[in-house]
């Protein structure tokens, strides 16, 4: 699993920077640290331990250079994985590309009931995002509750552990965290909406991952920019 000693993080890119070499067979994720896409994919990187197989290139999303639209990835956003010769992006669809392309421990169910779960929580993934989105100009209570109540419903399904789906860390969780962190800390910083509330498997589910070193390490967020950005850009009038 992730090394215990934190990583020592390269510093992001900026416009003028020179274009790392491409297909030289080094495997790239090309990132942000303030990405919570792109965080999906460094999660299941730490966690299975491919730190050395696979190569952070961070770019300053704000002043990206021209060359990463124009030779790696046309689509021009994060992340994007270099691998075997070709570009692949989509944060959902990576960290299943990377569960299944490399070793290190599995982070998908064994059990084909957890599997389907686990897709059932994939395919939701996008609607608890924009359910959560559109409550910041709403009713935050009622619309971000219907959200979470989901995972309360989805962590209350299985028995044996804290996790989603059950006892085993999985890509269901991967896929969620990133934008349940951020959440926590502009619901309750703007709205003053504690989003574990009355949601004890929320909670636990919440306390579980900050234990995990894989996770911690991604956790880069500053809360106030982190306020300001949302108030800027899912606020403004």
């Amino acid at each position: 699993m992730a090394n215990e000693t934190l990583e020592s993080l390269p510093p992001p890119l900026e416009a003028n920077a020179d274009q790392p070499p491409l297909f030289d067979g080094t495997t790239r994720l090309y990132t942000s640290y303030a990405c919570p896409f792109a965080q999906r994919v460094w999660i299941t990187r730490n966690y299975m331990g491919l730190q050395d197989e696979i190569k952070l290139v961070p770019l300053n999303l704000q002043n990206r250079p021209a060359w990463y639209k124009e030779k790696v990835y046309p689509v021009n956003k994060v992340p994007s994985l270099e691998h075997n010769g070709k570009i692949t992006g989509e944060s959902l669809d990576l960290i299943k590309y990377v569960d299944s392309n490399f070793e290190g421990p599995s982070l998908v169910p064994n059990d084909p009931d957890k599997k389907r779960t686990l897709e059932e929580l994939f395919s939701y993934a996008d609607k608890f995002m924009g359910m959560l989105y559109a409550s910041f100009k709403g009713d935050p209570e009622k619309e971000a509750g219907a959200a979470f109540n989901y995972l309360e419903d989805a962590l209350k399904k299985y028995d044996d552990g804290p996790f989603l789906p059950g006892r085993d860390f999985s890509l269901a969780d991967i896929a969620y965290i990133p934008f349940v962190e951020r959440f926590q800390i502009f619901l309750s910083e703007v709205f003053k909406y504690d989003i574990i509330a009355g949601r004890p498997k929320l909670a636990a589910w919440i306390e579980e991952l900050n234990k995990i070193d894989a996770y911690k390490q991604t956790k880069t967020v500053d809360p106030k920019q982190l306020v300001e950005y949302y108030k800027e850009r899912f606020m403004a009038l």
